[in-house]
């Protein structure tokens, strides 16, 4: 059950009450017999870091899908460039599959 604060109008008494969310707010200071105020203040408990949010979830996905857009398709460029570079004459298939460092000669 949630602890209320609540503070008298009239006399500035300040108390806590153990209340069920159905329970009807306190109306009257039992000290004074004056007004009662619920005094609201910051919540005690900070969640940090990423998961926490159903937002979270949603732009991980989004960006996994993008990054794996990119992959595929620096994968296929790389591909086709080396296809190119096969059919322009090069010598040996296992040659034209790695990528070489130094440019080759033709003898």
């Amino acid at each position: 059950m949630p602890t209320y604060q609540y503070r008298c109008t009239s006399c500035g008494e300040e108390l806590e009450a153990v209340q069920k969310f159905t329970d009807p707010a306190l109306t009257t200071c039992p000290t004074c017999a004056g007004d009662l105020r619920k005094v609201f203040s910051a919540v005690g408990v900070v969640f940090k870091g990423s998961g926490f949010y159903a937002t979270d979830s949603r732009k991980a996905a989004s960006s996994s899908k993008a990054a794996s857009e990119r992959k595929s398709a620096s994968t296929a460029a790389s591909s086709s460039a080396s296809e190119s570079s096969s059919s322009s004459g090069s010598s040996s298939s296992s040659e034209s599959s790695k990528p070489s460092s130094t440019p080759s000669t033709a003898a």
